[in-house]
């Protein structure tokens, strides 16, 4: 939503508090960095091709829509889609909770400061 989130991730351990506060602070250097934020439309194997992260075992339509952080080379991915247009409208992003979400699999809950309106980023529509 525009002011939560909920991240599943591949992990065989509890994520420890050490960590869980190197990526909010990963994050919130990202956020300042304040990113355009686009996206492209192509296949699912375009977007595999180019480097794209997806959950590819998720049945996808003839074309996705990848979207790029900055130059891509921080985030690119197969998404619905973002509510910013760059990442400084995005403010502070914190870590409420880590959980395990299933055997392999945990689950960051976070909040973030900015809860913008949705807005629809640079694309190809």
């Amino acid at each position: 939503t525009q002011d939560r989130l909920r991240f599943d991730f591949n992990h065989p351990d509890k994520v420890t508090k050490e960590q869980l506060a190197e990526v909010e602070k990963l994050v919130n250097e990202q956020i300042e960095a304040d990113h355009p934020v686009a996206y492209h439309l192509t296949t699912v194997e375009g977007a595999k091709e180019e480097g794209a992260i997806g959950v590819f075992d998720e049945r996808y339509g003839d074309e996705v829509k990848v979207y790029v952080v900055g130059d891509g080379s921080f985030s690119k991915e197969i998404c619905g889609g973002p509510h910013v247009a760059h990442t400084g409208m995005i403010g502070t992003f914190t870590i409420k909770k880590e959980e395990s979400s299933s055997s392999g699999v945990r689950r960051i809950k976070a909040v973030v400061s900015g809860g913008s309106e949705e807005i629809e980023v640079a694309g190809e529509e």
